[in-house]
């Protein structure tokens, strides 16, 4: 590097403002199992040393936390200065197409991948053949980290115990309707069966309401698109009108909103999501979602593009991070949390960032 570049460098580094630190939880041993948390104050990079090429690979964006999630990256790609492209497969059941488009981050030449993956158990055994010597991060979604394969090349892992999400949800029914209080029937729709953290939410919901008076009378499985979801709570009605609560993924519970209004049953019927969404959020600030927990999906994004920046600059990193959980109800909607999961209401799904080209725009 020459003397101009390095003074140049420096100066843009100092001219930047400071990124706010944040409190998130690092576990260490990164990858084990059981995982064991430390809260740790952590500050995001200002700049990379470089324009790194960065390639995301998401689930799909279908609905307001995959669109959090792109916002999170993006924002924080810009303020570093890097590259970013942008996959998305169009679904949790597309696993051959993810697959394929992380052969387009090898081919891209990308200088590190962030993968949101479709099935913690599909890339068991050849993640490495799709890119190669890439180093991946894994964000959001888990990934089978017992599999040798993927030991050796991921290197990175931004996300929350999604169980922990379907506990805190199962706890805020069992703490309203205790043993005894008198049985409430739920209808019970996380997402994609197996898929994404969905078994885990599921897991934990259910443990977490043993014992009380919540009882689950009806369980409903599809992917997280809206006629999907709508199409199962038409079917539930159709079969059986006992129904006290329903209690799923947010692009449930945002269709839920809409079909009891229809029904004139909103009154009657709770409604709880075991995330947060756009639609989610004006949910519980009209006091129709009863309760969500946020993983805080912009802060994570952002975690994810630091990592790795931080990775490909040599510089001291976390492995394995994990945001901290924050249960929301109408009642209790931090503005600083509601800022760390959501996307503002202007951004729009964003595939490709530039910055040689953007700074001549």
């Amino acid at each position: 590097m020459t003397k101009r570049r390095f003074f140049s460098l420096l100066f843009s580094l100092l001219s930047l403002p400071v990124q706010a630190e944040v409190m998130v939880e690092s576990y260490r041993p990164a990858f084990h199992i059981p995982r064991q948390p430390q809260l740790i104050h952590y500050q995001p990079l200002n700049q990379a040393t470089q324009p790194w090429k960065l390639c995301a690979v998401y689930p799909h964006l279908k609905d307001s936390y995959w669109l959090s999630v792109n916002y999170g990256m993006v924002h924080h790609a810009r303020q570093l200065g890097v590259k970013l492209k942008v996959l998305e497969a169009g679904g949790y059941p597309n696993l051959a197409q993810q697959q394929a488009q992380l052969q387009q981050c090898y081919h891209w030449q990308a200088d590190a991948i962030i993968l949101g993956a479709v099935d913690p158990k599909g890339y068991a055994g050849q993640l490495s053949q799709l890119v190669g010597d890439i180093p991946v991060f894994a964000t959001i979604n888990e990934l089978d980290m017992a599999d040798p394969d993927l030991q050796q090349t991921v290197v990175g892992k931004v996300g929350v115990d999604w169980s922990q999400m379907g506990r805190a949800t199962g706890e805020f029914l069992a703490r309203r309707h205790p043993a005894g209080s008198g049985i409430v029937n739920i209808a019970w729709l996380p997402g994609p069966k197996q898929r994404g953290g969905t078994h885990w939410v599921n897991q934990g919901f259910r443990q977490a309401v043993e014992g009380s008076d919540v009882r689950v009378v009806a369980t409903l499985w599809a992917d997280n698109s809206k006629e999907l979801q709508r199409n199962l709570i038409q079917q539930l009605f159709a079969e059986r009108q006992d129904i006290d609560y329903i209690v799923g993924g947010a692009v449930a519970a945002e269709v839920a909103i809409s079909e009891l209004r229809t029904m004139g049953k909103l009154q009657q019927i709770g409604i709880v999501s075991t995330y947060l969404s756009h639609g989610v959020y004006r949910g519980l600030l009209r006091g129709r979602v009863l309760f969500a927990p946020t993983d805080k999906m912009a802060q994570q994004a952002m975690l994810s593009v630091d990592q790795a920046v931080r990775y490909l600059d040599q510089r001291p990193m976390e492995h394995d991070l994990a945001t901290i959980i924050e249960q929301l109800t109408p009642d209790h909607l931090p503005a600083q949390v509601i800022s760390d999961s959501l996307s503002p209401a202007e951004f729009r799904p964003t595939f490709k960032i530039s910055p040689a080209a953007e700074a001549n725009e």
